[in-house]
């Protein structure tokens, strides 16, 4: 071989991948080399790791002997017209995705086959029951609750325990029924977009399906710096009344969430990304402060605050690792290990899985 030749092909087949640190793992939730991460603190007895793989095991223990509450019609009332029938039927989808997603990580690092079993179970009772979502927040509430279902799938999705034709039925559910609400509101102003793309992203990232990708980061990408402020403010959010607070770690969730899908599926770093004072690590900043400080807060007296234990615990947790930011570690500490179990899943296990660029 010339050497023209050797360093074409040098250029052509090697430097996508050193240009690309993510090249090559798989794009969900849980890239490979953050599971050997965690596998190896474990196997090294790091105490934070340990704590936190304990309480995997426990929700995942008692989710064994859970039976499924799967639904053919989906169907969630407006959570201001009906309180009682949005919260009963969110349960459902809520109790299951958590607790296949819960049984699935407790396989991967335990590699203890009556994890898969069980998670498959829940994933089968909804590929096979579940047809349609309905009602005014139906198609929101299935793509902020349904994201864990599939994170769960990716988690498993190499396992012998699930045959293919389970598979084959999951996938035509994720694709006909999960993907379809999500896509069906993710052009929307406030939040109900960035859970429609996380959700859209995850889809895409589990079928291995690049253009749906790309459509979510571009989707992402067109209106970041509307939906941020000059002063580091969520306009779609803060209007909220007294929920100003939880709205914009609501929506800073998925936001942040569906750029680490997109950073593991392409490598392209959207948490760096800034117009002047616009950024999400701006926003995060500003919801840090005045969940610190909400006497501060000028969008509503009195306005509702979070805990480090759940939210926006869970976020900060998580994007400590990202930003490599003290002050978010320093609050997130308190409530470690933080698990959030209930009613969106985003950064469910941000204490045991950390999040970082590199590993």
């Amino acid at each position: 071989m010339n050497n023209s030749l050797f360093q074409y092909l040098i250029v052509f087949f090697l430097l996508p991948l050193i240009n690309n640190p993510a090249h090559g793992q798989n794009g969900g939730m849980h890239p490979e080399k953050q599971i050997k991460y965690v596998t190896q603190q474990l196997k090294n007895k790091q105490e934070r790791y340990t704590i936190a793989y304990q309480e995997l095991l426990q929700f995942a223990d008692k989710a064994i002997g859970k039976p499924d509450h799967s639904l053919a019609d989906f169907s969630v009332p407006g959570y201001y017209q009906d309180a009682v029938g949005h919260r009963t039927n969110s349960r459902s989808l809520q109790s299951d995705a958590f607790d296949a997603y819960a049984l699935a990580l407790a396989y991967r690092l335990s590699n203890e086959k009556k994890y898969a079993q069980h998670a498959i179970r829940f994933l089968n009772a909804w590929a096979y029951k579940n047809e349609k979502y309905s009602e005014a927040d139906g198609s929101l509430v299935m793509a902020y609750s349904g994201t864990a279902m599939v994170m769960a799938a990716d988690l498993i999705k190499n396992s012998k325990e699930w045959k293919k034709a389970d598979k084959d039925q999951f996938d035509k559910w994720v694709t006909m029924v999960f993907r379809k609400a999500c896509n069906e509101i993710r052009n929307r102003k406030n939040n109900w977009a960035d859970w429609g793309r996380l959700g859209s992203i995850l889809t895409a990232a589990y079928l291995n399906d690049q253009d749906e990708i790309q459509e979510n980061i571009r989707l992402i990408k067109s209106d970041l710096f509307d939906k941020i402020a000059d002063d580091a403010s969520m306009p779609h959010e803060t209007r909220r009344g007294n929920n100003g607070i939880w709205y914009t770690y609501f929506s800073l969730a998925p936001i942040t969430a569906a750029c680490w899908i997109a950073y593991q599926s392409t490598g392209e770093n959207i948490f760096s990304l800034s117009q002047g004072n616009r950024s999400l690590k701006s926003a995060m900043d500003y919801l840090y402060h005045y969940n610190l400080h909400p006497d501060e807060w000028t969008w509503f007296e009195g306005p509702n605050v979070g805990s480090p234990a759940k939210w926006p615990g869970a976020l900060f947790e998580a994007m400590a690792g990202i930003y490599n930011e003290p002050r978010y570690s320093a609050y997130a500490e308190k409530g470690r290990p933080i698990v959030y179990d209930t009613h969106h899943f985003a950064w469910t296990f941000p204490t045991l899985m950390p999040v970082r660029l590199s590993y």
